[in-house]
């Protein structure tokens, strides 16, 4: 699946930034500069242990140093972190709750529920981007043989029908299952989870049998030898991971999928707030101990300003506006 960049509209950009530049701007002084002079919440639409849980508590420690108050970590996980990110816009715009917005939150969920509680492009504004990660096609290594994989579509076939885990319906990893069973023939059986945190003790009793998940929540698993990396899907190999083939160097083609995320406040938050807080990302982003953090823990760090954000997640609904339509993915 190539993720090939589609310009955005002139009217999705114009939209969004005139959300940014509506937000209600106070000068340099009063409580906008003196903000936060107490602690802010930080809202993650996952369960503990996930990629987005992992990566944002790194984000969140380094916040807390710049600011010199707490990012209190709040785990708001379900419907494809509907729920989480629908606390974030619900939210008073003081500042005081941000979100840990993915992809899915941003590119996918809008084409996938027939309805949604909060609105990507009205009701929340990003201050950056946060970061970036390849899935990784993982396998329970006790309980399936298959140490490539083509051997993994031989087995597959083989056996009749596989299951493979998701931390949600329509989330990227879903989707990228729904797409490999497609390019291969195999008989996939998607089993939604709410993160993977779940996901990852299910593999390792056998109960699912593969996943195409971000690589930031199974680096231990694959460290532990316990889970076997048969793939990514970034377009070069992962640098911590040297040895494992991109999905094109294992014969599946035009199969490249990123994930993202992006820091994002409730819609009128002040944009002194939301500039401030995008510095500070773009301080952290470029600190080389961060960077080795983040490659470690299998993600790359980002940083951009809000309109960057804006800008690349109206490309990124161009691409997955298509992919949700194929895969014939809906939820009520």
């Amino acid at each position: 699946m190539q993720t090939g960049r589609t310009l955005p509209s002139r009217r999705m950009i114009l939209t969004s930034l005139a959300a940014v530049s509506a937000m209600a701007v106070t000068g340099a002084h009063g409580e906008d500069a003196r903000w936060p002079d107490h602690p802010v919440r930080v809202i993650v639409p996952y369960p503990a242990g996930g990629s987005t849980d992992v990566l944002t508590r790194i984000l969140a420690e380094r916040l807390k140093e710049i600011f010199g108050q707490p990012f209190v970590i709040e785990n708001r996980a379900g419907a494809g972190g509907n729920i989480g990110i629908a606390a974030v816009t619900g939210s008073a715009p003081d500042g005081y709750t941000i979100g840990s917005a993915t992809i899915g939150h941003f590119a996918i969920n809008q084409y996938l529920y027939n309805k949604m509680p909060y609105d990507p492009e009205r009701d929340m504004v990003p201050a950056s981007l946060t970061w970036e990660l390849p899935n990784v096609f993982v396998v329970p290594t006790d309980h399936v043989p298959a140490k490539t994989l083509a051997e993994f579509v031989t087995w597959a076939k083989q056996k009749g029908r596989v299951s493979y885990g998701s931390p949600g319906v329509g989330t990227s990893p879903h989707l990228s299952g729904v797409m490999f069973a497609k390019q291969t023939g195999i008989d996939g059986i998607h089993v939604p989870f709410r993160g993977a945190a779940q996901t990852i003790p299910a593999m390792l009793a056998g109960d699912v049998n593969f996943a195409i998940d971000n690589l930031a929540s199974y680096v231990p698993v694959i460290q532990s030898g316990k889970m076997r990396a048969l793939a990514v899907t970034s377009a070069q190999r992962w640098p911590t991971l040297p040895d494992v083939p991109t999905m094109g160097e294992a014969g599946i083609k035009d199969f490249v999928v990123t994930s993202w995320a992006a820091f994002v406040f409730p819609a009128a938050t002040p944009r002194p707030i939301v500039d401030r807080f995008s510095a500070a990302q773009r301080q952290i982003a470029g600190e080389q101990a961060i960077q080795e953090r983040f490659l470690v823990a299998g993600a790359r760090v980002l940083s951009s300003t809000p309109e960057g954000a804006i800008a690349f997640a109206a490309k990124e609904r161009a691409v997955w506006k298509d992919v949700v339509a194929a895969s014939g993915a809906k939820v009520d």
